[in-house]
Order: C-alpha cells, then structure tokens, then sequence
C-alpha cells in the first residue's frame, strides 16, 4: 500500500496539481493585499474616505459597536463592507487570470504559425504510399532490399 501511495504521490499530474495549488495560494495573498491596501484605500478616499471592511447591519439589539470588530463581538452582524471587499478581490483575480491565459493562449498561436518541421524519411514514403493507394493506381511490389547472393559453397 505504502508501493501504491508512493507511486500515485510522484506522478507527474500529482505533483504538477500541488505546485500550482501552492502558487495559486500564493498568488490570491497577493491580491488580496492589492486589493485590501491599495485598492480599497482609493476607492475609500474617492467615496469620501468610507472603509467598507466597517461596512455591516447588526442583526440583534444587543449591537451597538461602530466598527465590525467589536460588533461581532457583541452578536450577530450582516458584514456587507467584507462581502464587497471580497467581491472586488474576485474580479481583480478574475481579470488577472483572464489576461495570463489570453496571453499564453496569443504565445501559442504565434508559435503554431511557424512552418512545420521538414517530415523524416519514413513520413515521405508514407506520404507517397498514401497518394498512390488515393489515385487508385497498383502498387508494384518491390522488395525493399535488393536479395542476396546465394552463398558459395566452400571449396
């Protein structure tokens, strides 16, 4: 069983999912220190210095902090600043995404243009085999190697 696990966790699928898990871990704090330090401080100063992370409706009585913090604190809270935050965060990485992916995508078209490679002898011949067997016309049986000479007896 330990043979099986060992096998399964060094195949290259495995480990090439688990590379990219890391770095897409990597890559959404990234974003989301773009979005919660950079961003959301901008957005905040163009809408006159709001900060939707303290953005929420108290969902009990016993509510009466201003910030979310103590709020959720004190009982339960609609966090709607948190939700627009995080909806932000997504369309950012979604755009992100959609960018690295059209590009790669562009990479590969320009290299698909490029001639293709001069075809071996093996695909020549098979090539011309095709053509012949299309036009319909009888292939001549030739031998492929010219026979040998019957060997001599010794003397």
């Amino acid at each position: 069983m330990l043979k099986e696990f060992r096998e399964f966790a060094v195949r290259g699928n495995v480990v090439d999912l688990a590379v990219g898990v890391i770095i897409g871990a990597a890559f959404g704090n990234i974003v989301s220190s773009l979005v919660g330090d950079v961003f959301m401080p901008v957005i905040g100063a163009v809408t006159g210095g709001l900060d939707f992370s303290n953005y929420f409706i108290p969902l009990s009585k016993s509510v009466t902090a201003e910030n979310l913090a103590d709020a959720k604190k004190q009982g339960a809270v609609l966090a709607y600043g948190s939700f627009i935050t995080i909806a932000i965060n997504f369309i950012i990485v979604a755009a992100v995404l959609f960018l690295v992916v059209r590009t790669l995508n562009a990479m590969r078209r320009a290299e698909s243009g490029k001639p293709p490679a001069a075809p071996n002898r093996s695909e020549v011949l098979l090539t011309e085999i095709r053509d012949i067997l299309a036009a319909g016309a009888p292939v001549a049986a030739k031998p492929a190697t010219p026979p040998a000479a019957p060997p001599t007896p010794p003397a």
